[in-house]
C-alpha cells in the first residue's frame, strides 16, 4: 500500500512539474510579453548593421528595424529597450539562449531561420546589390557574373542570407570570403583582397556612403538573381522565440496598423527605403512555408 501510494505522489510531483516547464516563465507563469508589460523594459538583439540596426555617432540604437520596434514596444506599453549588440550570425543562438527577447535587426525570412524561430509580419521587401572597385575592372553586372569566373572573390557578412544565395546560382565556396560584419567587407574590397561585397540595397548604399571611398563604387545597373525561376525578392522581420506567440500576435496587430496609416513608409524613408521596400500583403507564413 505504501509503495502504491509512493509511486501516485512521485507521478503527481513529475506531472506538475512537466507542466511548469511549459509555461513561458517556470517561476512566474508569465510570457516575455507579459513581463515585458509589467516592467516597461525589454532587451533586443542586434548586430551593428545599417540601416537596419545601429549605433549613431552618438552611440543611440537606431535603424529602421529599431524605429518600427520601438513604436511597437511603445504602444504595447513598453518604453524602454535595452541594446544587446552581437555577430549577425549568433543572434538566433542568443535568442534561444535567452541573451535577448526579440531580433530587431532586419533579418530575412527565410524557411530554414522559422524552424527556429517565429518571425513577425515583413516591414519590408529588397533586393541584394553588388560593390566593385572603381571602374568595375571585373565586369560585374549580377552573381551569375561572378560564378562565370572561379578567380573572382566576394566578400559577405557571417550569417548573411548572400552566401546561401551565391551558392544557388553557382558561386563556388572558396570564391565567398566570410566577414564579420560590413566595415570589414568594405575594407575587403577597398584594399583590393576581394573584388566585389555584396548585401540588401540600403544596407549597401548606407555603408558607402559612409565610408566615402573613390575606390569603390556601386554597380548601379546590378541585375537580381533569379532562384528557381523566379526573381529574389527578400523580407525582413522582427524575430521571437517560438513559444512567444501572444507577442508575435500583438506586434503584427501594431505594425499593421502602422502600414494603413502609413507611418511605416515615414520611418524606411528616413533610412534610405521608398515605397518600392513596402512588403504589400505578404505574410510571414507565406514565406515559412
Amino acid at each position: 500500500m505504501y509503495k502504491k501510494i509512493l509511486v501516485i505522489l512521485m507521478f503527481i510531483t513529475l506531472t506538475f512539474t512537466l507542466f511548469l516547464a511549459g509555461c513561458g516563465n517556470t517561476t512566474t507563469g508569465e510570457t516575455t510579453l507579459q513581463k515585458a508589460q509589467k516592467t516597461g523594459e525589454i532587451k533586443i538583439g542586434f548586430a551593428n548593421e545599417k540601416p537596419y540596426a545601429y549605433k549613431d555617432d552618438n552611440g543611440q540604437l537606431t535603424g529602421e528595424a529599431v524605429e518600427i520596434a520601438k513604436v511597437i514596444f511603445e504602444r504595447l506599453g513598453i518604453k524602454k529597450i535595452h541594446g544587446e549588440l552581437t555577430e549577425f550570425g549568433s543572434l538566433i543562438s542568443g535568442l534561444k539562449a535567452k541573451r535577448f527577447d526579440v531580433i530587431t535587426a532586419g533579418m530575412f525570412i527565410t524557411p530554414e531561420r522559422c524552424q527556429q524561430v517565429a518571425f513577425a509580419n515583413p516591414e519590408y521587401s529588397i533586393g541584394e546589390a553588388l560593390a566593385v572597385q572603381k571602374g568595375n575592372p571585373k565586369n560585374l553586372h549580377s552573381y551569375e557574373d561572378i560564378a562565370k569566373d572561379s578567380s573572382i572573390k566576394v566578400a559577405v557578412m557571417a550569417g548573411a542570407q548572400e552566401a546561401k544565395i551565391l551558392k544557388e546560382v553557382g558561386v563556388k565556396e572558396n570564391q565567398i570570403v566570410i566577414v564579420n560584419d560590413q566595415p570589414s567587407a568594405i575594407a575587403e574590397l577597398e584594399s583590393g583582397r576581394v573584388d566585389a561585397v555584396t548585401m540588401t540595397g540600403p544596407s549597401l548604399q548606407a555603408m558607402l556612403d559612409s565610408a566615402k571611398s573613390d575606390k569603390i563604387e556601386r554597380v548601379m545597373d546590378f541585375k537580381d538573381p533569379v532562384i528557381n525561376g523566379k526573381v529574389l525578392r527578400n523580407y525582413g522581420a522582427a524575430a521571437f522565440r517560438k513559444e512567444d506567440t501572444d507577442f508575435v500576435k500583438a506586434y503584427n496587430e501594431e505594425l499593421e496598423k502602422m502600414k494603413q496609416s502609413g507611418e511605416l513608409l515615414k520611418i524606411l524613408k528616413k533610412f534610405g527605403f521608398t515605397e518600392n521596400e513596402l512588403p504589400g500583403d505578404v505574410k510571414a507564413k507565406d514565406i515559412c512555408k
